[in-house]
């Protein structure tokens, strides 16, 4: 029973952090970042550049390379990467976002080469990359013959993608959501919190002066359409990995990473797609068990999937694109994962 009282505290505590932390200056702009997306963006745009008709390795290149401003955790992008989908972008323009903003966007990368060093940088980057690719691929291969209800639209020459007073507002939420992690990266979170309410009082008072009433309207519905699909679940799941980390004694997984082998990067990645990881934590993590003596394969592996993918974020995931999707995806990092890592470990 002491047991039991625990676990529940363990997971309360997790949940509490989670709450405090992220909620407000990374969740709520990125459910109005998804809204506007599906609002204000020219879903025959989306279709022409992004979607499933569009050229598969110009569309991918698009995502990854944008992907790598997006300094968001797994949890967070999730709301970004399904406001895309639903705006007409391909199923692996979709999971290439979800996939390379969390495990190697621009803030995550400078602060691993400061903590880990150029090699291993390099590594991460081109492995996130080949990984996106691949996953990319092997989702719009899979689910090809999947029905969806998104209408054949025309753009012509003249077709703008989106108008410049939306094309502003999308700027001003995507610096509330980028700001208070570019620009405060040590200290209080309370100065964060001060960060993102500044430019989300920009943003109001834009919308209110410049934007069309009935177009905002628009915007908070389909945000809050992404709030209550996802926010539950994201809650649920935190808990859970709170409960997971209380039963998992660090010596153990301390132990069982020591080498290069198979085994070795495979348990790492598993630890990596369970645990949930803020961007740029899993830098110091990773550093904290190289010096215990953790092998660099392994230290891949989790660099790439512990930011990458997470318990909460396999419950969304699930819940906004279909549980088959999430099966694939899932398994999909998995499988790389641990291969990228037995390899990195082995030859360099």
């Amino acid at each position: 029973m002491f047991f039991i009282k625990e676990l529940m505290i363990a997971g309360l505590i997790a949940l509490k952090e989670y709450i405090i932390e992220h909620v407000i200056t990374c969740l709520v702009p990125a459910f109005l970042l998804a809204g506007a997306m599906v609002t204000f963006i020219k879903k025959e745009a989306i279709l022409k550049y992004l979607g499933e008709q569009a050229n598969k390795l110009k569309s991918f290149s698009i995502a990854s390379l944008s992907s790598f401003f997006l300094a968001v955790c797994s949890c967070t992008i999730i709301p970004v990467a399904s406001g895309l989908y639903y705006s007409g972008a391909g199923i692996g323009v979709a999971f290439i976002v979800l996939w390379v903003a969390p495990a190697t966007n621009i803030l995550a990368l400078i602060y691993t080469g400061n903590l880990l060093g150029a090699q291993i940088i390099i590594a991460r980057v081109i492995s996130a990359i080949s990984m996106a690719f691949i996953v990319g691929f092997v989702m719009s291969f899979i689910f090809k013959s999947e029905k969806r209800e998104i209408h054949n639209y025309q753009m012509s020459e003249e077709t703008k993608i989106i108008e410049i007073k939306d094309l502003i507002l999308l700027v001003l939420i995507l610096i509330s959501l980028l700001a208070p992690n570019y620009l405060i990266r040590k200290g209080l979170y309370i100065n964060k919190v001060l960060v993102w309410f500044i430019f989300t009082v920009i943003l109001i008072i834009y919308a209110v002066i410049f934007m069309d009433k009935e177009k905002i309207k628009s915007w908070l519905k389909e945000s809050w359409w992404f709030v209550k699909t996802i926010f539950p679940l994201l809650l649920a799941g935190v808990f859970v990995v709170g409960v997971i980390g209380k039963i998992i004694p660090q010596e153990m997984i301390q132990k069982w990473l020591g080498g290069n082998d198979l085994f070795a990067s495979f348990l790492a990645t598993i630890i990596g797609s369970i645990s949930y990881f803020a961007t740029m934590t899993e830098a110091p993590f990773v550093h904290t068990l190289m010096k215990m003596g953790m092998g660099k394969g392994p230290a891949l592996a989790l660099l790439l999937t512990g930011p990458g993918l997470s318990l909460p974020n396999w419950f969304v995931i699930a819940r906004v694109f279909g549980f088959k999707k999430a099966l694939v995806y899932v398994s999909v990092i998995i499988i790389l994962g641990t291969f990228v890592g037995f390899i990195f470990g082995n030859l360099f």
